[in-house]
């Protein structure tokens, strides 16, 4: 059964549909965008490996043919060089205004191809394909498109809706342990941010989800799309209340810098983690209980997650290198910090003029925890 979540944004509406076989029928769900039966892929070599043939097939039996680039796979991808390759080998298909870009993979094909598909011959449609859970819960819903730049994350980009997002719960068991789990991150992040009965129903049903269970992921996909929608539709540009689900990743964007944005630490891993320090920041500043970073914890430990800075391999900066790299996230607004904290499981807000002496004290003692 194909569930569907409107994103209503007037003439820029769009629908998730979320299903098992999806890519199967990805003709029949894109034909009607099109003018012309073909389309421009973009995806990763791992993607590609393992699922670019279904894709190609499934085009296929509605008349539509592709085209592809598969791109290395990885965070480093992110970044201007393969964003020029693509942009480029987009314009040597002749890819028009009145075309389609299929954005196929992970949260780094997703926003990469979805910025070039924002600046190419001034915008052109594109429709996300996830195949991580990270981007089939988060990043392939809402419009949100960029690259990284060596001053920080997702600091160079656009607002660019996709025309549609078609989110295949079956290819979610082709990911590792490691993926699934890093996806997670972003599930469990939205109970926390808006809705502690979801957070209770993780509670209870997140081991099964993350050892396999099919209806568990189903139902998991469609409730974080849910609650995004609703967010993006309140704030599309993230001018108020669609900052909220930034929450945990003003810590995650300076971890994922100090780690490179490489293997040691995935966005979903740091978002967790972030979650995990929110917390704590906000029990201390006396804005929600000692219970509940405790509980927080104690959930994302359950699903076998990372939670804490002594679960990053490698060497971190101090806690004061950690301060400056927040400094480059996208929610400092007139030279000062923003960060999301919570008043409890479920109820998060913006917080300006934070107490950094607390936050420095927070990381000082995870750091120290490290040994």
């Amino acid at each position: 059964m194909t569930e569907t979540v409107h994103v209503a944004l007037g003439d820029r509406a769009y629908d998730v549909r979320i299903a098992e076989g999806l890519i199967g029928r990805a003709g029949a769900e894109i034909a009607p965008l099109l003018r012309r039966p073909r389309v421009a892929v973009i995806t990763d070599e791992t993607v590609a490996a393992l699922h670019l043939d279904a894709l190609r097939d499934g085009l296929a039996a509605s008349g539509v043919t592709m085209t592809a680039l598969a791109l290395p796979a990885g965070e480093s991808t992110k970044g201007w060089p393969q964003f020029t390759r693509t942009v480029e080998w987009l314009l040597d298909q002749k890819i028009e205004r009145s075309d389609v870009v299929v954005a196929f993979g992970g949260g780094v094909i997703g926003d990469l191809a979805g910025f070039a598909a924002a600046v190419l011959r001034r915008g052109v449609r594109f429709v996300q394909i996830p195949t991580s859970l990270l981007a089939q819960v988060d990043s392939s819903v809402g419009g949100k498109t960029g690259i990284n730049a060596p001053q920080g994350k997702n600091l160079i980009g656009a607002f660019h809706q996709p025309s549609l997002v078609l989110a295949d719960i079956s290819v979610l068991g082709t990911l590792t342990p490691r993926d699934f789990l890093a996806g997670c991150g972003e599930v469990v992040k939205y109970g926390m941010l808006g809705d502690a009965g979801f957070f209770g129903w993780l509670e209870k049903n997140g081991p099964a989800m993350a050892a396999g269970d099919r209806a568990a992921r189903a139902y998991a996909v469609r409730r974080s799309v849910e609650m995004k929608a609703e967010i993006v539709i309140r704030d599309e540009t993230e001018q108020g209340d669609r900052a909220l689900l930034n929450l945990g990743h003003t810590f995650c964007h300076a971890l994922e810098s100090a780690t490179g944005y490489g293997d040691r630490l995935m966005h979903g891993e740091g978002v967790a983690i972030g979650c995990a320090l929110a917390f704590e920041v906000s029990q201390r500043l006396g804005f929600c209980s000692q219970e509940d970073p405790s509980r927080v914890r104690a959930m994302l430990k359950l699903m076998g997650m990372k939670t804490d800075l002594a679960d990053i391999d490698g060497d971190l900066p101090d806690a004061d290198a950690l301060i400056v790299l927040m400094g480059q996230d996208k929610k400092v607004q007139d030279g000062k910090l923003r960060f999301i904290l919570a008043r409890g499981i479920g109820d998060a807000f913006v917080a300006d003029g934070v107490d950094m002496a607390v936050v420095r004290s927070v990381l000082a003692e995870g750091l120290a925890a490290r040994g």
